[in-house]
């Protein structure tokens, strides 16, 4: 019998041609540039075909990138592992300003051997469609927010100011309605901008129903509807999280998804000297984000409101005590921070740490590992 070879294979992707790095098993094999190959789903499983035809074991990678992950499903479908490694995690070295297709394909060979690649986690297809609607829909926000901070800035450019504090009312809506200006090209101008607002906010509202009705016929909808008994998570919040952290089993402890979502502490500390500063803000920005708005409902006292009510009768009797050992310990801890004198934003930040500790006791409780 001949001796086992095992291979690694490095794959710069693009849109049109991938290039293509081979490296040996053994610790400083050789390292080949086989070239660019077309991009193209078959052209890629003939190559796959073809290279896994000549060794015995056979390992790809490539970079997560805007091409997604249909390379990753073809080779696992070939029954080969594929890792979608993080950009950012890539070793790289501080005084390497040569960047090429064929440098970063052999690079990636490389260190796939060493085991120094670190891998993301690949949705199926069913997840990374919610994921796709939840982002359109975060998308569709942005755009409302901006075409209403332009009629914002459009009117106190013409010292025109609301006298009340709360604005986007139907009563701040006949405000505008009732504005005139001397040259017919402002009013013009101003209508634009609020049918702009009008359409954004319609948009957004379309995709949150769209939500809505696609929930119930996906695989992690009890997540969704469990994370939703803690105080301050509603539906977008709550789906928000599934799709973006997805599969909540491999993090090991609550602290691992801390540190995933960036609300732990930076730290740069040597021999005796210890300093500590703001959060990491690493991982994933878009949960991180609603979690910490989230967190500014424990500035009240613990309660259940009605609407919460009902979403803690759907769960299950250890859901709803994970949720209320939330709401007593998070408000608390907000009370007790602000007695110290910490900023606001910073306890809302504290309170936010523990808030993925709970969600992440939920997920485990409803989908164990």
């Amino acid at each position: 019998m001949g001796q086992s070879t095992e291979v690694f294979v490095g794959i710069d992707v693009a849109k049109a041609r991938n290039a293509v790095a081979v490296a040996d098993g053994e610790r400083g094999g050789e390292v080949r540039y086989l070239g660019e190959i077309d991009a193209s789903a078959e052209s890629m499983r003939r190559f796959v075909k073809r290279l896994a035809s000549k060794y015995d074991y056979v390992h790809f990678c490539y970079e997560a990138g805007p091409t997604g992950y249909g390379l990753h499903r073809l080779i696992t479908s070939l029954g080969h592992p594929c890792a979608v490694v993080a950009p950012s995690l890539i070793p790289r070295k501080p005084g390497d300003r040569v960047k090429t297709n064929r440098r970063d394909a052999i690079a990636l060979a490389k260190l796939l051997r060493a085991g120094e690649l670190t891998a993301v986690w690949v949705p199926d297809e069913g997840h990374e469609a919610m994921r796709d609607l939840v982002r359109a829909r975060a998308a569709a926000v942005e755009s409302l927010r901006v075409h209403r901070q332009q009629v914002s800035a459009f009117m106190l450019k013409h010292g025109r100011v609301y006298p009340r504090k709360k604005g986007w009312t139907m009563r701040y809506l006949r405000w505008l309605q009732e504005q005139t200006f001397d040259y017919p090209a402002h009013q013009i101008v101003l209508q634009e901008m609020v049918e702009a607002v009008r359409l954004a906010k319609e948009r957004v509202e379309r995709l949150e129903q769209t939500i809505a009705e696609f929930l119930p016929h996906w695989s992690l909808a009890p997540l969704v509807r469990a994370l939703q008994a803690l105080r301050g998570i509603d539906l977008v919040v709550a789906v928000t999280f599934v799709t973006e952290v997805g599969d909540v089993s491999r993090f090991e402890n609550p602290r691992q998804l801390m540190a995933y979502l960036g609300l732990v502490p930076g730290e740069r500390s040597t021999g005796e000297t210890v300093r500590r500063g703001g959060i990491t803000k690493a991982g994933n920005g878009r949960v991180r984000h609603m979690l910490v708005e989230s967190a500014w409902t424990y500035r009240h006292p613990p309660r259940i409101g009605k609407f919460k009510l009902y979403r803690l009768e759907a769960t299950t009797p250890k859901v709803r005590e994970i949720a209320w050992k939330a709401q007593t310990r998070l408000s608390a801890r907000y009370r007790a921070l602000s007695r110290r004198g910490k900023k606001s934003t910073v306890v809302c930040t504290a309170v936010a740490r523990e808030l993925a500790g709970f969600m992440w006791a939920v997920a485990r409780e409803v989908q164990p590992a």
